[in-house]
């Protein structure tokens, strides 16, 4: 079984968006363009070096800068929804998160279960609501300073945390929650190969839950 994952972020490099779509702030529709920030690629490195079988394809809703929409969001989610099933993603990655609650995202997310594709989204540990993590048929990714690459925390009934390059494990540059649900992801399409079959989000949990080193939050000091 091949796992294909879908990310929707700022695209990838050059020769990794063949296949992909660009959703524009104005509602069109184009190719996708190469990463301009940057996020996008480690995203996608992430998901491989997690899971060198995985075929990704991009959904790019950041384009100069990291600022998006949830209409954006909803469109590239609903085109990875849409595809017929032999070319459907298995996993949807968005290591981003919005602050509102928006009607085209909440049926997009709802289509996507509908489909058995399941979706790992970014969220902080702490702090308010966060869409489309908060939404009950999504996974909650972030990132928890405890975890080693191989390591996976489960933070809440619907979060988990991941190695994010943080500080405490020796990491430099980019870091944070939108890490985190990257790794997070590349956990759930391993498990995913590993049982050779399409998951129901409650399975999915209970899989990834069994996989964990680690249950409730950090605890810092000092």
């Amino acid at each position: 079984m091949a796992v294909r994952i879908g990310v929707i972020d700022s695209g990838g490099l050059s020769m990794d968006i063949e296949g992909s779509l660009a959703f524009l702030p104005d509602g069109r529709v184009e190719a996708c363009a190469p990463d301009r920030l940057g996020h996008g690629t480690i995203v996608a490195k992430i998901i491989r070096n997690s899971c060198p079988q995985a075929i990704i394809t991009h959904a790019q809703v950041f384009q100069e800068r990291p600022v998006t929409t949830a209409t954006q969001v909803s469109m590239a989610l609903d085109w990875f929804v849409s595809q017929p099933a032999s070319h459907r993603v298995d996993i949807v990655c968005m290591s981003l998160g919005l602050a509102a609650d928006r009607a085209p995202l909440r049926e997009a997310v709802y289509n996507a279960g509908a489909e058995k594709v399941l979706i790992v989204a970014a969220r902080p540990a702490r702090g308010s609501t966060c869409y489309p993590a908060d939404y009950e048929s999504v996974i909650g990714g972030t990132g928890d300073a405890r975890c080693t690459w191989d390591q996976l925390s489960r933070l809440g009934p619907r979060l988990f945390g991941a190695w994010s390059n943080s500080p405490e494990q020796a990491g430099e540059g980019m870091a944070g929650a939108s890490l985190g649900a990257a790794r997070v992801a590349g956990h759930l399409a391993n498990i995913l190969l590993r049982e050779g079959r399409a998951l129901e989000i409650q399975e999915a949990l209970s899989l990834m839950g069994e996989c964990c080193d680690y249950f409730g939050p950090e605890r810092r000091t000092g």
